[in-house]
């Protein structure tokens, strides 16, 4: 679930025109903002904690830093269980839509998922923002 996670975040594009639209670019920002962060700031709180209190708090001092240490875990394996999820109905449409238009574009493309998942969906926008000039991905959001 979190190698899942790990390549939904990199798959995902992140483009502001889907920021209102999916929670995955706050999420993902978030995650890469919390695996930078986080693990000095749990240092840094073990060692403030032991300092100021003394070592007879260390279970506390250990159970905040692993609570800080497991928040990028927690943002990968939200995204990895993202990435697996069925598209609903509106957005199974949505994808059926882009895909056609994209293969009318000229853009190499795989068949479409009979049940597509968020993952597909990620890997289809990615490769339309990429490929496709901004004028044609606009009329989309």
């Amino acid at each position: 679930m979190v190698k899942d996670g790990q390549q939904y975040m990199q798959t995902w594009p992140m483009q502001k025109q889907l920021y209102t639209m999916f929670p995955e670019g706050r999420v993902i920002a978030a995650t890469k903002l919390s695996i930078t962060v986080m693990p000095a700031l749990a240092v840094l709180t073990v060692a403030i904690m032991l300092n100021a209190q003394g070592y007879e708090k260390l279970p506390q001092a250990i159970a905040i830093g692993a609570f800080f240490m497991s928040l990028p875990m927690q943002g990968l394996i939200w995204l990895g269980h993202r990435s697996n999820q069925i598209l609903p109905p509106s957005l199974k449409a949505w994808y059926l839509d882009i895909h056609h238009k994209m293969q009318l574009q000229g853009c190499a493309l795989q068949s479409p998922k009979a049940k597509p998942k968020y993952r597909e969906l990620a890997s289809l926008l990615k490769t339309a923002f990429d490929e496709l000039d901004k004028a044609f991905t606009k009329r989309w959001m």
